[in-house]
């Protein structure tokens, strides 16, 4: 059976990636509504992932003999702004993400060695995940307010493929 604190620390984690889920899912709607495909693609993919994130947290407790514990889900914002504030957002929470993996990580390792080497995964992906979101902010910084980058940015943006 997991300790009460590591369970603890898992059920806030489970709750980040739900929140991170439906944050990405209704950036997703609003680009869609700004006619933006490309990051609507990109979110509704970045959306997808978290949930998988979420769903590895809660079979890794629900294995450990756990108890998995859903919170409630913040309402989400329906306008983001133009894309540059968008993806700024995208930045800042993988930011806070990485954040509280780094925590969640210097706290177990001593604790539960086991439970580490899962948090210390999803910190290794945070890596990743912080670099796409920062190259998406300098680009549409560069980009400017010349619409044609910007869409060509959208363009390239719904080129990702979902990970396998």
């Amino acid at each position: 059976m997991v300790k009460d604190e590591v369970q603890q620390l898992l059920n806030q984690l489970i709750q980040i990636e739900q929140i991170s889920t439906t944050l990405y899912l209704a950036m997703s709607a609003y680009m869609d509504r700004k006619n933006y495909t490309g990051m609507t693609k990109w979110l509704k993919l970045q959306s997808d992932e978290e949930r998988t994130h979420m769903l590895t947290l809660i079979d890794y407790l629900s294995g450990k003999d756990g108890v998995v514990k859903i919170g409630e889900i913040p309402a989400q914002a329906s306008n983001y702004g133009t894309p540059l504030e968008t993806f700024e957002k995208v930045l800042e929470h993988e930011r806070y993400v990485t954040d509280a993996y780094r925590q969640a990580y210097d706290y177990i390792k001593q604790i539960d060695p086991q439970t580490a080497v899962i948090v210390q995964d999803f910190l290794r992906e945070q890596i990743d995940e912080e670099a796409q979101a920062l190259t998406i902010v300098e680009r549409l910084k560069l980009a400017g307010n010349n619409s044609s980058a910007i869409l060509l940015i959208d363009q390239e943006l719904g080129q990702r493929q979902a990970r396998v």
